[in-house]
C-alpha cells in the first residue's frame, strides 16, 4: 500500500484525530511558530490523525482579509511528513471543506494537492439548501477525494437531518467515515442506523464528534435486528475539538475505552470516567454560555500550559465568557488525572524551537 492507502486504512480501523487550533500572536496575526508546536505536541502525544481547518480552527481562515486557509494546511501537513519520516507511522490528514458546491469542490482540490488523505465536509451555513442539495455535493466533493460526512450541532451553524439523508449519504462512494456531533441522542442514533442498513456498512467508519458523550459513544455498540438479520455498527474513532487539549491523556482515553468495548460488563470507573469527561468538555465548550466562548476556552487551556501566547481569535467577538476561566480552574483541581500539563512541560521547549 502507497501512504494514502495506509491513511485510509488507519482511518478505518479508528484513531485519535484532533481538531486543530489556530494560533495567533497578540496582533491576531498567524503564529506559526507555535501551529508548528501544537501539532508536534498533538502528534508526540500519540494521535492518529490531525484534522484541520475545521471549525476548531475558525471558519475566518478563509475570509480573504486573512488568507490563512492554505499556510495553516500546508504547516499541519508538513510537520505531519516530518513525524511519518522519522517514525515510520501514518498520520491520517483531514482537511475541513465548506461552503457551497463550488466553494467545496475547490477546498478538496486543495487539500488533495497538499497531500491530504479526506476532507470533513461541514455543511454549516447552508441551511437554505434542500438535502437533495447537500446530497449533491456531498458527490461532488467525493469524486475529487474521500469524504468525512458530518452531522454539525445546530449551536455552532449546523442542522438537523432526516433519517433519510443519512440513508442517502451512506450510498455514495467515496464517503469513507462519518463524524456524528449533533450532540443530540435521537440524531446520533438516525446516523449510526442509517449506515448499519446501508449496503456500504462495512466501508463507513463512524467517527463520534459528541464532545459531550465521548467515552459512551466509544464504548457503544448499536444493535439492529431487521428481518431475521442482526446488524452492528458503533464508533471506533473520534475527531474532536475536545481532544485539541489535554490530548495525551485522550489517546491514553481512547485506548481504554477500546478495551472494553464489546465487554458483556462495562467497569463502573469507566462510566464515572465519562461522566468527568463530560464535566470537563462543559466548561472547555463554555455551555453556560450557549459555546459563546468554545474556542477561546480550548485557547485558554493551551495558553496556561504554554504552546499559546493567548486566547485570541480572528474574530474579536470570540473570546471568553465571565466566569469560564474560573470554571477552567475547577475542573483542573476535580480533575488532576484527565490534564497533561507535565508532559508538555517536559517537551515544550524542543516543540518550540525552530
Amino acid at each position: 500500500m502507497n501512504r494514502h492507502e495506509l491513511a485510509l486504512k488507519k482511518l478505518h480501523e479508528g484513531t485519535v484525530i484532533p481538531a486543530n487550533p489556530l494560533a495567533l500572536d497578540e496582533n491576531r496575526k498567524f503564529d506559526e511558530k507555535r501551529q508548528r508546536a501544537v501539532c508536534r505536541y498533538y502528534l508526540d502525544s500519540g494521535v492518529g490523525g490531525l484534522a484541520v481547518a475545521v471549525h476548531t480552527t475558525q471558519f475566518e481562515i478563509r475570509d480573504p482579509e486573512y488568507n490563512l486557509l492554505e499556510p495553516v494546511l500546508r504547516v499541519a501537513k508538513d510537520e505531519a511528513a516530518k513525524y511519518e519520516e522519522a517514525t515510520g507511522k501514518v498520520i491520517v490528514m483531514v482537511a475541513g471543506a465548506c461552503g457551497p458546491k463550488e466553494q467545496a469542490v475547490k477546498e478538496a482540490l486543495l487539500a488533495k494537492s497538499l497531500g491530504y488523505d479526506a476532507v470533513l465536509l461541514s455543511p454549516g451555513g447552508l441551511n437554505h439548501l434542500s438535502e437533495e442539495e447537500l446530497i449533491e455535493r456531498t458527490r461532488a466533493v467525493a469524486e475529487v477525494m474521500p469524504v468525512i460526512g458530518f452531522y454539525l450541532q445546530t449551536a455552532v451553524g449546523g442542522r438537523h437531518f432526516t433519517y433519510d439523508y443519512w440513508t442517502k449519504i451512506a450510498e455514495i462512494p467515496g464517503v469513507v467515515a462519518i463524524k456524528a456531533a449533533p450532540f443530540n441522542r435521537y440524531y446520533t442514533y438516525d446516523v449510526v442506523r442509517a449506515v448499519a442498513m446501508s449496503s456500504r456498512r462495512d466501508e463507513i467508519t463512524l467517527y463520534t464528534g459528541n464532545d459531550d458523550n465521548i467515552v459512551l459513544d466509544l464504548i457503544t455498540t448499536y444493535r439492529f435486528e431487521i428481518d431475521g438479520k442482526t446488524y452492528e455498527k458503533g464508533f471506533i474513532g473520534g475527531l474532536l475539538g475536545h481532544w485539541s487539549v489535554w490530548t495525551k491523556k485522550a489517546v491514553e482515553l481512547f485506548e481504554k475505552c477500546k478495551a472494553v468495548r464489546g465487554m458483556s460488563e462495562i467497569p463502573a470507573e469507566i462510566l464515572t470516567l465519562a461522566a468527568e469527561v463530560t464535566d470537563t468538555n462543559a466548561v472547555f465548550f463554555d455551555t453556560a454560555n450557549d459555546f459563546k466562548g468554545c474556542i477561546a476556552g480550548l485557547h485558554e487551556v493551551l495558553r496556561r500550559q504554554g504552546i499559546f501566547k493567548g486566547t485570541w481569535c480572528l474574530n474579536p467577538d470570540e473570546k471568553m465568557s465571565q466566569g469560564q476561566a474560573e470554571e477552567i480552574d475547577r475542573i483542573y483541581k476535580a480533575y488532576p488525572h484527565l490534564n497533561d500539563d507535565e508532559f508538555i512541560k517536559a517537551n515544550l521547549d524542543r516543540w518550540l524551537a525552530d
